[in-house]
Order: structure tokens, then C-alpha cells, then sequence
């Protein structure tokens, strides 16, 4: 599928556009901005664009009120169809954002319930006690996602709600030519419902994708042939800075190993999770590293391990933003986006990535393994490439047979000789295609 082998880039449009928090009915073309992004996505190696909602909401995108159009603080349908064709035109898949879990207040079909109670038609498309109240004295009861009374949650075991949610994929996927969706809060889905989602989008486009978030837990509960494609690596989004902070490489390399090693127990053994150092909803990486010359080196690892990466947009130069700040500090607006040294050595890491199908598709074995360094092996039948990171501030030799006396380095196109052991420099991180 495409996406195993795409860079992906993360927008979070209402911030990005620089909208206003709350939905104040005017409409205004801001989605456009996304198009004069096109030359930097392209330097970046950009494949595909994944989309945070952009569905019309109450507010921050996840409590919608409509499928079916585009938030007027970002501009009309047609602007964001000028977009998707303009993307398509430069060869960047497109994914949105699919918040099926839960809707806002103001969708109509809930503030119908509100206004008719027993007599709605919508009355059994969310949990429902008319006996009860809610916080916000409606005179009934209602299932709000994980507490929050702002996001309604919505009854997927009933057909109707089911056909309303499929009838705005495939409007979006008719009409607007979607590559994808990325299902909020996944791990909350019927099961069911998800089954439905992957043969009715596939019956649209083959190689639909559809990704889930997902945190903790047994990822392929949803992630299977009937389900899911992929689901987010929270497991080693937090292994990949925390083993630099720490310096201590085997808290990262141990769960690559339980996700993806050569062991019959290994868990995600062919699957491609989506891998990230940050997004919309966690600290920026460049404000998460304690060091600044690990900064390139957590990118490095997360090109290099199993796995799609994905960058988020601003982070790939290095801007700065803490979750203690609040969730508008990481979802800024750019006047224009920045493409710097660590921008560049992105570019680079996408390039390797997306001319090796060992780094694609390619198992994942460790190798050498110490608290600043690794060296780990992503193979294939036709290709070997050796991933090796030394975190320190001084050189390292590694000693073990490689297998072979010279490789290439993916990222600079630098010759490697292994005669006399493994010589890492401080701070370096190599894509070492193995020379048969």
C-alpha cells in the first residue's frame, strides 16, 4: 500500500490557518494557506498530508456539526477541493481526519433531540435518559466521551447514525478524492462499525487507509485485515524521546524488539504502525529533548525503525511549544514555514527512507545495543540496511560482523568500510546499506 511507503505530514488546520477558537459562523478562505506549503512539503519529501479535523465543529474540530462540509472558518467546500487537487496534482496523498466517536452540541441532529425530546426522530442516535440532566441542564441525560459533556457520543450500533457517517465518507471520497482517514479516538470504536468502515471504503477506493488512533494496549485488537490498516505508536512516541532524555537506548530498542523482532511472540510482525515524535495534542519534540544534539538523532530512529513517520508540521525546524501551555501553544500559525538545517537533514532521511525497501518493508533485528548507542537491522530479501545511532558526545567503535566490508550511507552517500570495527561519531546517525 502507499501509505507503507510515504512520509506523511501533519496539519492541524484551525491552527495553522490561524482561525478563531470558536466557531463564529463567518466564512473565511483560509485553507488556501495549505497550497503556498506545497514547495516546502515537496523539499521535505512529503507523500502524504494528514489533515487534524477540518469537518464544521463547535469549536477545536472535534466536537462536529456537520460531515458533510468543511469548517467556514477554513473556507467552503470548493476552496478545500481547489486544495485536495492542487495536493494530488504534486503527488501528496490526502487523509482526514474521521471523528466518528462523538459530535458536538451543535450538531442538528442532537439539537433536535434537545428541542423534542421522545419526539425526535434522532432521539436513539446518542445514549440517551430523558430521566436525567445534564451539566449542562438540557433536562436529560447524555453519554458524553470520556466525560466531557462538549463531545457527544454517538450510538454506532444504530444503522442509521452507521449510513449517515458512511454517506459523508463517500462524499468526501466521491468528491474530493480522499486517500484516507485517520479515526480519532479509535480504541473507543465498535468494533462492528470499523469492520463496515474498511469494507465500504475499500469497495471505493482499494487502497483506501485508514489509521486509528490508538494508546496503549494490544494494537491489533483493531489493527487486522478486517479493521485498520495502522494505528499510532504511543508505545515508542514516548520510547524515542525518553531513551535520549535517559540515555538509555534499551528502553526504545526493547519495544521495537516486542512490536517487530525476529521472536515468534513479536507482536506487529508485518504490520506498519504510524510512527511520530509529536503532534497536535503532545509537547513539541524541540521543547521534550534535554539535549539539542539528539534533536536530529530522534528523527533519525524514527525514519530508520518499522513504521511510517510523520512530521509535524513546524517541528521540523525545530519550533517549540509545551503541552503545560495549553493545547493552542502546539497548534500555532506560521506566517510561513522555515527550512533550516534540521529541515534539511529531514529531507534527506526521507529521501533514504523512500528508496529502500528494506526500510519500508523490512524486519526489524537488533544488533549492538548500549545505553548511548544502537545498531539495529532492517532487512529484506533483496536489500539489508543497518540503522546505527551513537547518542554521545564522543566516537564509538562498534565490533560485530556485519556481515560484509562496505556500505553506503543512505542519508550522506558517504562510503562505510567495517575493516578494523564500527567507527560511530559523536552525535551521527547512519542509514548503512550492506554492499553484497
Amino acid at each position: 500500500m502507499w501509505a507503507f511507503e510515504s512520509v506523511f505530514y501533519q496539519i492541524y488546520p484551525l491552527g495553522f490557518c490561524g482561525a478563531p477558537f470558536d466557531n463564529d459562523g463567518v466564512t473565511v478562505s483560509r485553507i488556501n494557506k495549505v497550497v503556498d506549503w506545497i514547495p516546502h512539503m515537496k523539499s521535505l519529501g512529503i507523500g502524504a498530508i494528514y489533515f487534524s479535523p477540518i469537518f464544521e465543529s463547535d469549536t477545536h474540530g472535534y466536537n462536529t456539526r456537520d460531515y458533510q462540509a468543511i469548517d467556514c472558518r477554513l473556507g467552503t467546500n470548493e476552496d478545500f477541493k481547489a486544495v485536495c487537487a492542487e495536493l494530488h496534482d504534486n503527488g501528496i496523498k490526502v487523509v482526514l481526519d474521521g471523528v466518528f466517536n462523538h459530535v458536538g452540541r451543535g450538531f442538528y441532529q442532537f439539537q433536535d433531540v434537545l428541542r423534542n425530546r421522545e419526539n425526535s426522530k434522532y432521539l436513539h442516535w446518542f445514549n440517551i435518559n430523558l430521566g436525567g440532566n445534564s451539566n449542562y441542564n438540557d433536562g436529560l441525560w447524555y453519554e458524553g466521551w470520556e466525560g466531557h459533556y462538549d463531545l457527544v457520543k454517538l450510538n454506532l450500533r444504530n444503522p442509521e447514525v452507521v449510513a449517515h457517517i458512511l454517506e459523508a465518507v463517500r462524499m468526501w471520497v466521491e468528491e474530493f478524492a480522499i486517500d484516507g482517514l485517520r479515526l480519532d479516538v479509535a480504541y473507543c470504536l465498535e468494533p462492528d462499525f470499523l469492520k463496515q468502515l474498511r469494507t465500504f471504503t475499500e469497495g471505493l477506493k482499494p487502497d483506501f487507509y485508514l489509521l486509528g488512533e490508538m494508546l496503549h494496549g494490544d494494537y491489533t485488537r483493531m489493527v487486522n485485515y478486517e479493521m485498520l490498516h495502522s494505528a499510532t505508536n504511543y508505545e515508542c512516541y514516548k520510547g524515542l524521546y525518553s531513551s535520549f532524555n535517559s540515555q538509555n537506548m534499551f528502553e526504545i530498542i526493547h519495544s521495537l524488539n516486542r512490536q517487530f523482532g525476529p521472536e515468534n511472540w513479536t507482536l506487529y510482525k508485518g504490520l506498519h504502525m504510524f510512527s511520530f515524535v509529536d503532534n497536535h495534542d503532545v509537547t513539541r519534540i524541540a521543547s521534550n529533548i534535554t539535549n539539542e544534539n539528539h534533536l536530529p538523532l530522534v528523527y533519525a530512529l524514527m525514519f530508520g525503525m518499522p513504521g511510517i513517520p510523520c512530521v509535524y508540521y513546524g517541528s521540523e525546524w525545530g519550533a517549540k511549544a509545551s503541552k503545560s501551555e495549553g493545547d493552542p501553544a502546539l497548534r500555532a500559525s506560521f506566517d510561513e514555514p522555515v527550512f533550516n538545517g534540521l529541515s534539511k537533514y529531514i529531507a534527506q532521511l526521507s529521501a533514504a527512507k523512500s528508496g529502500s525497501r528494506a526500510l519500508n518493508y523490512g524486519g526489524f533485528r537488533s544488533v549492538v545495543l548500549t545505553g548511548q548507542q544502537c545498531i539495529f537491522e532492517r532487512a529484506t530479501d533483496g536489500e539489508r540496511v543497518l540503522v546505527a545511532i551513537n547518542m554521545a558526545d564522543s566516537a564509538y567503535t562498534a565490533h560485530f560482523d556485519a556481515g560484509c566490508g562496505m556500505a553506503i550511507d543512505l542519508i550522506t552517500g558517504e562510503k562505510f568500510d567495517f575493516g578494523g570495527g564500527s567507527r560511530l561519531e559523536p552525535y551521527r546517525a547512519y542509514f548503512l546499506k550492506m554492499e553484497k
